[in-house]
């Protein structure tokens, strides 16, 4: 019988270990990590130091995640279309203007959102934006829903449009590597053919492990952009700029990218730091307006840039003065391509997502598209609603279609007032079964269930605007994972207590992320496809309210 058609209970994993087993299990997990390249530098390392000496596993999981085959299938598929989808979002220049604008949309109540577009349209304004191209390495985040009644399915948590390196900047947790993933795939393979997992579990065999190549997937769209600059009459020696954030611990997982284009495409690439690019970058002034970065360690060179990849600038914090708001804009307007544009980056909003789930929104942004490919796109969405809602209409079920009156209102929301606007005062009544969520990255910054109300008492009429209500998923119960913590450096003096607390059982959430490219402009686009996944496996938060922000780690995917 086939593994898949195995019954599953999600409350009775992980498999049972013996203490003898267990350790094994750890040895071998974290030594295959450290030989895959699984990586980053410690806390605490100089990271303004000489070439790194020294460096730690990043925290991973024992077993590989379960996902139903069916619906990890589906996210895969499903993918091509949110490239397109977002594609043509970040080209509607009206939409986002409307949406995220700081003259009518989330930008007049968020400063950093609002600077960006800003400065986006003063280049727009005085046509000072020569590549209509855009470039996207996106990924799409999941959560395993299971209702108590119901189809149990994946819905999306949010959609990224710009690279991360972490989750916030004050919040405590691992590293979100787009491209360690590959290297995580290994550690269930390798300890499937080594232990056979001491034949714990059934359903670990390898055919339930899926395969995975994000690195070679995510070269391929830089390169397909590199290669698009180059056609209109760019410098074939032009090379990649990664934009990253001084003391990058991850810089490990970014080399893998620069080696994968350098090897395979044999294009170069050069990192720099915001802060070194306001005085090392430059666009020409002639017709051509390419981008030149003089390298640090070349103060006589200058190099011609293809493609822009942010690994940095997705946080207010990281433009500390105007001077680093200029120097992104003058990369904008630049002909280089870049990933993402801001308008991109704008279209990756929660305001986005929300108002996505209104009725005829999808479409608009898909036309031509068959409406059964928009009911399964419409699938994957969790019900949401801005605080700042006025009317019903605009507070309905996303799951609706076009044959579907989405403008319901849900039965327990009271009627608006002249105090308090529709959509707080629905957040307020069905508090218990939701998430708050702000403009800014990281969840971090969401309030949860019980504490809404009273962060609704104190949030300003006018700061509503830049807050999303967002119905919770209803993640699988009781599900378990071993969690090995991070590497160490403190090798010397290691207790036994220590050293058993290497790994932790505790109830777990995991989430799946789907990555993909899309290169577009111009109102098509060019090339695009589903390149990979990464799964990060949290200890579930005491309040069941979302994911801990504590310890957190890479997992992998088992199908069943």
């Amino acid at each position: 019988m086939a593994s898949s058609s195995i019954p599953f209970n999600f409350a009775e994993w992980p498999p049972s270990l013996s203490p003898e087993q267990q350790t094994t299990l750890v040895q071998k997990a974290t030594t295959r990590a450290l030989a895959t390249g699984l990586l980053y530098l410690p806390p605490g390392y100089p990271l303004e130091s000489p070439p790194p000496q020294a460096a730690i596993h990043a925290p991973l999981s024992l077993f590989p995640a379960p996902f139903s085959r069916e619906s990890f299938e589906f996210a895969q598929e499903i993918q091509s279309l949110y490239n397109v989808l977002y594609s043509h979002i970040a080209m509607d220049t009206e939409f986002l203007d409307e949406i995220m604008g700081a003259e009518k949309g989330v930008g007049r109540v968020d400063d950093f959102i609002g600077e960006l577009w800003k400065g986006w349209k003063v280049l727009r304004d005085s046509n000072s934006v020569p590549q209509p191209l855009h470039l996207g390495l996106f990924r799409s985040d999941y959560l395993y829903h299971v209702p108590p009644e119901g189809e149990a399915f994946f819905k999306q948590v949010e959609f990224n449009t710009i690279s991360r390196s972490f989750t916030g900047k004050h919040r405590p947790s691992v590293v979100i590597p787009a491209l360690f993933k590959q290297a995580c795939i290994r550690i269930p393979r390798h300890l499937m053919l080594s232990t056979s997992y001491f034949n714990s579990s059934p359903h670990l065999k390898l055919e339930n492990l899926p395969k995975n190549d994000t690195i070679a997937g995510l070269a391929k769209g830089i390169a397909a952009g590199h290669a698009a600059y180059v056609s209109h009459g760019g410098s074939p020696s032009s090379k990649i700029l990664f934009v990253v954030q001084a003391g990058e611990r991850n810089v490990f997982d970014q080399r893998w990218l620069e080696y994968e284009l350098l090897e395979k495409h044999s294009i170069h690439s050069i990192r720099q730091t915001f802060e070194e690019l306001i005085t090392s970058s430059s666009v020409d002034t002639s017709a051509s307006s390419s981008l030149k970065i003089t390298p640090m360690d070349s103060p006589n060179e200058s190099i011609e840039i293809s493609v822009v990849y942010y690994r940095a600038g997705y946080m207010p914090h990281e433009y500390p003065s105007q001077e680093y708001y200029s120097t992104r804009f003058k990369l904008e307007s630049s002909r280089a391509i870049k990933c993402p544009t801001i308008p991109l980056q704008l279209a990756g909003g929660k305001k986005v997502q929300e108002v996505l789930g209104r009725k005829g929104l999808v479409e608009r942004f898909l036309p031509g598209v068959p409406q059964s490919q928009v009911d399964r796109l419409r699938k994957t969405f969790m019900d949401m609603w801005g605080l700042d809602e006025d009317s019903p209409g605009a507070v309905g079920d996303v799951t609706s279609t076009s044959t579907t009156d989405s403008a319901s209102p849900s039965p327990s929301a009271p009627p608006p007032t002249s105090s308090e606007s529709f959509g707080t005062q629905r957040a307020r009544a069905e508090h218990a079964t939701l998430v708050l969520k702000p403009q800014r990255e990281g969840g971090g910054n969401n309030v949860y269930k019980s504490d809404i109300p009273a962060f609704l008492d104190g949030l300003p009429a006018h700061e509503r605007e830049a807050w999303i209500a967002m119905r919770l998923i209803e993640v699988p119960q009781g599900l378990g994972g071993w969690l090995v913590r991070a590497g160490s450096l403190d090798y010397g003096g290691s207790s036994d207590k220590s050293r058993a607390e290497r790994a932790v059982k505790a109830e777990v959430v995991s989430e799946l992320g789907i990555f993909g490219w899309a290169l577009f402009g111009a109102g098509k686009v060019q090339g695009e496809e589903e390149v990979g996944w990464l799964v990060r496996t949290k200890g579930k938060d005491s309040n069941e309210g979302g994911v801990a922000t504590g310890f957190s780690v890479l997992d992998s995917v088992l199908l069943v």
